[in-house]
C-alpha cells in the first residue's frame, strides 16, 4: 500500500477519533501556567489517545524562528541528525547529542498492538521515532561571531545519548540504559578511548528514554532524570523500579538511589543560582483532556514523591490507576510552578544577567511541543521571572515561529543552555539546527 494511502487512512481515522472525543472545557493556554492553574475535571480518552501532532516540514529557505522583541537568532551550526541536548564544556565548546529512541520490539513504545502502529505512525510524522545517530557532536566558536566554524564528531557509536557532565577530566553520558564516563583533555575534538561503565540505568520498554544528567558543584554526585516507563502504569508498577525518579550517583563507586520520586517524565535539570536547590521540568500524564494536567517545573527536594502515577499535581487522584496508594498520595508534592497542559516541556536552564534584554535571573524552558491537544500548544521557547529563588508572574514568549501558518512544525525546541557569551543555544530536532539567540543591537 502506498505511503500517501496509509496516510490518509490514518488521518481518516485521527478524525473520527476526534470527532467522538469529549475534550473537557475549552480553557485558555494560559490557564494552565503559574502556581496556581486551573485543574478541570479529568476527561478520560479511552483506549485509543487523541492525537493533534503537527508534521515536521523542517525550515525553507532561510528560515528561522521568531525572536522576541530586543532580541535576534542566527543558526550557532547546522545540519544536524536531530540535535537534541546540549552541553557547554569550560573551553566553550559546545557538545550536542544528536540522538532518537532506541529500537523498539512490536510490544514496546506506544504499547503494542493496534494501539502501538498507530502511535508509531504519528511519532514518524511528528519527525521522531527514526534510527538514532548515536552521537555526540562537538561545536567550536573560536572567533566569537556567534557562528560554529568546527563541527566534528565527538564521540560516536553511542546508544541513545543524553545527558552530559563533565567532572574534572571525566566526561559523563547518559545512555539509555547506562551511565558511561570517557576521558577528556582540555581542547579535545574527539575521543577515541573505550568507555567505562558506571552503572545500568533503567531501559527495557523505555517508553521515556531519555536520561538527563546533572552533577553537583563539588562534582562528588550526579543526578539523572529517568521518565516512566508509561503513561499511568498500565504496564504494572514492576516495570517503574528507579523510573519516574531523579537518582543520584556517586560517580566512584556506582551507588545508586531515587533522589526524589513520582515525577512521571523529569527532563531538564539546573541549580537554581539564588538557593543552591536542583529544579526541573516535568512532563505529565496524557489522556485526561486538553487542559489536564500540566506539565511543570519544581524545586526538587530530597526524598518527597510527587504524585506519578496514582496523583497528579498535587493530591488529584487519578482514578485511571488501580489499585490506588492513598497513603503515598497524602505524601505528594505540590509543584510550584505550572507549564501548561502537553506543552512538552524539556528543556530547562537558569539565565543569571546575560544579555538578554528583560530575560534575566529566571529560568528558559524550551517547549517541544504538542502531539495530543486541541489547539496545539508549546512550539516555542519561554522565560519565567524568578524573585528570591521562586517563579513569579505568567510566561514570557523568547522564540516562537516553529509552527507555520499550516500548523506544520518548521522546527521543534528541546535543550537549552546559556553559553559563556552569554547568548542563548536552543537546539531544534526537527530543524536540524543549535540556534543562538542574543541581544539585538543597534548598527553603527
Amino acid at each position: 500500500m502506498a505511503a500517501n494511502t496509509i496516510w490518509k487512512i490514518v488521518f481518516a481515522l485521527a478524525a473520527i477519533a476526534l470527532a467522538a472525543c469529549d475534550r473537557g472545557p475549552e480553557l485558555p493556554e494560559s490557564a494552565g501556567y503559574g502556581p496556581n492553574p486551573t485543574l478541570p475535571e479529568p476527561h478520560p480518552t479511552g483506549a485509543f489517545p487523541y492525537v493533534n501532532i503537527a508534521r515536521a516540514v523542517g525550515w525553507s529557505g532561510a528560515g528561522k524562528p521568531t525572536p522576541a522583541e530586543g532580541l535576534r537568532v542566527e543558526a550557532f551550526a547546522t545540519g544536524f541528525d536531530h540535535p537534541r541536548w546540549l552541553y557547554e564544556l569550560p573551553n566553550g565548546d559546545i557538545l550536542v547529542a544528536e540522538t532518537d529512541a532506541p529500537p523498539k520490539s512490536e510490544n514496546e513504545g506506544g504499547g503494542g498492538g493496534v494501539r502501538g502502529f498507530f502511535m508509531g505512525l504519528y511519532m514518524r510524522q511528528a519527525g521522531a521515532d527514526h534510527p538514532s545517530a548515536n552521537r555526540i557532536t562537538i561545536l567550536r566558536d573560536a572567533d566569537g561571531d556567534g557562528v560554529a566554524e568546527t563541527k566534528e564528531a565527538f564521540l560516536e557509536n553511542l546508544y541513545s545519548p543524553f545527558g552530559m557532565a563533565l567532572v574534572g577530566n571525566q566526561l559523563y553520558v547518559a545512555n539509555a540504559d547506562s551511565l558511561m564516563r570517557f576521558p577528556y583533555k582540555e581542547g579535545d575534538t574527539r575521543i577515541e578511548a573505550p568507555p567505562e561503565k558506571v552503572v545500568e540505568l533503567p531501559s527495557g520498554r523505555n517508553w521515556h528514554w531519555t536520561k538527563s544528567l546533572v552533577a553537583d558543584p563539588v562534582g562528588s554526585r550526579l543526578y539523572v532524570g529517568v521518565g516512566s516507563n508509561s503513561n499511568v502504569a498500565e504496564n504494572g508498577m514492576d516495570e517503574e523500579h528507579n523510573r519516574a525518579d531523579i537518582l543520584e550517583i556517586n560517580p566512584v563507586t556506582g551507588d545508586m538511589r531515587a533522589f526524589a520520586s513520582g515525577l512521571r517524565n523529569p527532563v531538564g535539570m539546573d541549580w537554581n543560582p539564588a538557593t543552591g536547590d536542583l529544579w526541573a521540568s516535568v512532563n505529565e500524564r496524557d489522556e485526561l483532556g486538553d487542559s489536564l494536567p500540566p506539565d511543570y517545573m519544581t524545586k526538587v527536594r530530597e526524598g518527597a514523591f510527587y504524585g506519578w502515577p496514582y496523583s497528579y499535581y498535587g493530591q488529584h487522584v487519578d482514578e485511571r490507576v488501580q489499585p490506588q496508594n492513598p497513603e503515598l498520595v497524602k505524601e505528594a508534592i505540590r509543584p510550584d510552578y505550572a507549564l501548561g497542559s502537553h506543552t512538552g516541556s524539556l528543556g530547562f536552564t537558569f539565565v543569571g544577567d546575560a544579555d538578554l534584554g528583560p530575560f534575566q535571573n529566571g529560568a528558559i524552558i524550551g517547549q517541544h511541543g504538542s502531539w495530543n491537544r486541541s489547539p496545539k500548544a508549546g512550539y516555542r521557547v519561554i522565560f519565567v521571572k524568578f524573585e528570591n529563588g521562586v517563579p513569579v508572574g505568567g510566561p514570557k514568549e523568547v522564540l516562537t515561529g516553529f509552527l507555520n501558518e499550516r500548523g506544520e512544525a518548521q522546527g521543534r525546541p528541546v535543550g537549552v543552555i546559556i553559553d559563556k557569551r552569554g547568548g542563548l543555544l536552543v537546539a531544534d530536532d526537527v530543524g536540524g539546527v543549535v540556534w543562538r539567540v542574543t541581544a539585538a543591537k543597534e548598527a553603527h
